[in-house]
This record gives structure tokens, sequence and C-alpha cells, in this order.
């Protein structure tokens, strides 16, 4: 069975014919240059060049194979943009970089802080219902609006022929307010809030959507955290998931309920739960001791070089050292602690080297996810039989890839697909396809 998966990204856009018993058949991607000018806070796209691009990709895919059986779709989280009763947009599109909750809303809170202390809810900048409720207090929700919903909720309702948007709970609780364990909007924190309950998208009864103008049945919108889970694991879930990107990230599937002090629990498309990680520098730890090696030879040379390769030759030549300097990888703080920064120790004159620095910075990013993971297992949280790891961060550092698998206990596969969060939402498609 072939479907199609459509992905809207805040910097690119990307559609995929994938089938599971030989993977991606076919892939399209094209950048997201839909950004609005704007103050500097603001970070908005226009829906409608975004939906005009979006609709070209998948058009286009369609047409080259008749034979896709489904359509699936997943976009950038958090994010909102307002319909109107036609189902037309009349806003841009607000997306999860905007920064206005983090404007003040009195002298000692800014408008998320404000916002989780009337709540009760932990929100944050970017979240889609702190955007609303600073809109909604300063005159700048259209009069005309009666919706409000994702970017990706929005495209899968116009690829369906619909005028309504429906959000599936992986999306709705990206905006705030949304209680995980009754998997709806929590009506006494939106009446705190003083958001009426009328402008969020109803929570998806049903996966299907309908069947629009190209004659191909469409299925609700995902998150694209849990889209990217999905097509990275090929839609297993007894596997944990490592992104090594500009940041760094694990994500582990629970049948059950799980919290922990560590990871953010988030609904899994229909049952289950993504319990996820993160650590702000991730990959880019490794790109500052590339930087710091480079200025140094730029210093000693007068030569701007890339260190990477010299870097990566190093590692292959040299034995694994047991004596490491312990390094903290928290160079940008932590999501709870944005406060804390990183730092190295344990420094002795033998391992005052090129190769301990590597190694043990590499030691101290696996040590930071590994140390929230471990907050997974200390609630009972089930063993995964292996990691997928996905990221330029593990793809293009194999050395990386073995100090995660000897930090987690377990073997470590790259994953197949470069278009992950596409995938997922076309194999999520393939899974409700009948």
């Amino acid at each position: 069975m072939k479907t199609l998966g459509l992905d809207i990204g805040t910097t690119s856009i990307c559609a995929v014919v994938f089938e599971a018993e030989t993977g991606v058949l076919a892939a399209r991607t094209i950048k997201n240059d839909t950004f609005l000018e704007s103050r500097p806070w603001e970070r908005i796209q226009d829906p409608l060049k975004i939906q005009k691009a979006a609709i070209s990709l998948v058009e286009e895919l369609a047409a080259a194979f008749p034979d896709v059986s489904a359509i699936g779709v997943t976009g950038q989280m958090h994010g909102i943009l307002y319909l109107n009763a036609q189902g037309e947009p009349v806003s841009p599109l607000y997306i999860w970089q905007d920064g206005r909750g983090s404007l003040p809303h009195d002298a000692q809170r800014t408008w998320a802080e404000y916002l989780s202390e009337s709540t009760g809810y932990s929100l944050a900048t970017g979240y889609g219902l702190v955007t609303h409720a600073y809109n909604l207090e300063h005159g700048l929700v259209p009069d005309t609006a009666v919706k409000l919903c994702t970017i990706h909720d929005y495209l899968a309702m116009v690829l369906a022929g619909n005028t309504t948007p429906v959000t599936d709970p992986t999306d709705a609780a990206s905006l705030g307010l949304y209680d995980l364990q009754q998997r709806c909007f929590d009506p006494v924190a939106l009446k705190r809030a003083g958001l009426d309950p009328a402008m969020l998208p109803d929570i998806a009864a049903d996966p299907y959507l309908g069947t629009g103008s190209l004659g191909i049945p469409v299925f609700n919108a995902i998150g694209d955290n849990q889209a990217s889970f999905l097509g990275a694991t090929g839609g297993k879930t007894d596997v944990l998931l490592v992104n090594m990107g500009t940041g760094g990230q694990i994500s582990v599937f629970s049948p059950e309920y799980l919290e922990t002090d560590t990871l953010e629990t988030r609904p899994f498309p229909e049952k289950g739960w993504l319990l996820v990680g993160a650590s702000l520098c991730g990959g880019r730890s490794y790109a500052l001791l590339e930087t710091f090696f480079r200025e140094t030879v730029k210093l000693v040379t007068g030569k701007d070089i890339s260190a990477y390769e010299a870097m990566d030759q190093a590692l292959e030549c040299a034995e694994i050292p047991t004596d490491l300097p312990q390094v903290c990888t928290l160079f940008q703080g932590s999501r709870k602690h944005p406060g804390l920064r990183g730092s190295i120790t344990e420094l002795t004159p033998d391992n005052f080297t090129p190769v301990h620095l590597m190694m043990g910075l590499m030691q101290g990013m696996a040590d930071e996810l590994h140390e929230m993971y471990k907050g997974y297992l200390a609630k009972g949280g089930k063993m995964p039989t292996g990691i997928i790891g996905s990221g330029n961060g593990l793809r293009r550092n194999k050395h990386l890839c073995r100090v995660f698998e000897t930090t987690f206990g377990c073997s470590l596969s790259l994953s197949p697909y470069l278009e992950e969060a596409a995938c997922g939402a076309a194999i999520y498609a393939a899974q409700h396809c009948k």
C-alpha cells in the first residue's frame, strides 16, 4: 500500500510517497520562505502561501503515483492561525517561535508566567493558547475569526474538503491547557485564562477526515514530534529514539501514563504516551568544540579551515581513553533552568588533550540525555529493545553513536529516512486506511 505524507515544517515543506515494504518511493522538499515582516519579537508566516506550496507538492506526487491510497499530514506544533466561518485563514500563522508570550503582562511576570500561575499549567512562550490570550487582550484576534488551529490541522481540513478544523490530542496538548489524562482541553483552566472554548477546534473523534478534490482519503493531522518517532522507527514502539541536531532529544513510548521530573509526557496518536526529553545544546556542543579548534588553528597559522576531518581522524586513530574529563554540556542552560551553564572539570596534565576533550564532550552529550532517561526507568518504564538514531549529529559521527550505545546499554542503528516526520504521517495514514 502506498500512502502520501505531508510535513509543514518551519523552514521547509516536505512530501513523500511511502510503502511499508520498500520505504520512500519519492520525496519532494521545498523551502518554507513564507515569513512576513513583523515586529522584532514576532514570528509569523503566510498561511495561504504555505497552502499553495503544500497542495502543489501533494498534487505532483498524487499525479506521479495514482495508486496512493491515503494522505497523512503533520507539521510544526504549538503555532496557531485563525479561521472564519468558511474555514478561510483570517490571520497570519503565529509559529512556535513567536515571542509575545515573553512580553510583560505586568511588572513582575511575562504573559507565559502569568498564565501558568493563573491556570496551574506549565505554559511556555510560543504555546498557541499563550499567543491567543495575548492577542485577545490586545485586540489582535480578527472579528471574523470563529476557530483557531495549527497549520497542519488547516491543511488536512483543506485536503479533506472540509471547512471546520479538528485536532488530534498530539497537537491539542501542544497548544496548552490540555488535560493529558482526560484527553481534552481543561474547561476550568480555560475559564481562568479568560478563553472561550468555542474558539478551539474539537478533538477528532475519528482519524478519517474525508476525501477531497483529489479523491484520496485524508486522515487527521498529528504532531511532528510523534510523526518523527513513527517515521524514524518505522512504526515500532519498543525502541528509544535519539535525535542529535542543533539540540538533542530522546523519545520513548509508554503504553501507560507516566510522569517524571525529567521528561515531558505527550499524547501518542490514539493510544499510549510519548515521553520526551530535550537538551538545548545537543549536537551544537560538538560544533562549539570544532569552533574552538578552528579558532586555535587560525590563531597559530592564520588559516581558517574546518577541524571536523582532523577531529574524526584523531578519534579513529586513538584508543578510547579511560581518564576522561567531566564535561557538562549545559552551554545554553536547560528548559527548566535556563541560567545553568556548561563546565569542564577533573582536568589533569594527562587528560588535557584534544582527544580527551572530544571524548569527554561526547560523553557529556550522552550523559545529559541519559539522566533524563533514567527518570523514565525509575517510574517503571520498560527497557527498549534498541536505539534508533537520527539527526546529523549522529549520522556524521560514528564515534558519538558508539558513546550512546555504551551509555544507554543498547545497540544503535540510524534511521533509514531523512524525511522522518513526513514518513511518520504516511505511516499513520497507512495504519488507518481500510
